[in-house]
């Protein structure tokens, strides 16, 4: 059973690859290959917001630093991406920044406890 989860996560992270480069090559086929809608965006968005505040939680009840540090290191990118996109945009940033700061410093922190950094 571990196998096939591994085997079928690592297929799930290969798919979400997939569309992460059609995105970021072609954003109206990327909304068009994945069925989403501007109009429903916040609403998607809240429910992201959700599941990413689940994930940083159950990490935590784990305990493993080294998936808090993987998870945070993740949070740290999205924040320093979305900060870039809006900064190029000349759109308000700095909350994005902080984001991916706050976040770094989290990963830095279970590396250093997991002996790592």
């Amino acid at each position: 059973m571990a196998t096939l989860a591994l085997i079928l996560a690592g297929f799930g992270g290969a798919g979400l690859a997939v569309i992460s480069t059609i995105f970021l090559r072609d954003l109206k086929l990327g909304m068009e290959r994945t069925s989403h809608h501007l109009e429903q965006l916040p609403q998607v968005m809240g429910g992201r917001y959700t599941g990413m505040a689940a994930l940083a939680l159950l990490a935590a009840l784990y305990g493993d630093m080294a998936v808090i540090a993987g998870l945070f290191l993740v949070y740290a990118f999205l924040g320093f991406y979305d900060a870039w996109v809006y900064r190029g945009a000349q759109r308000p940033f700095m909350p994005h920044l902080i984001a991916g700061i706050a976040a770094a410093v989290v990963a830095l922190l279970a590396l250093s406890a997991n002996g790592a950094a």
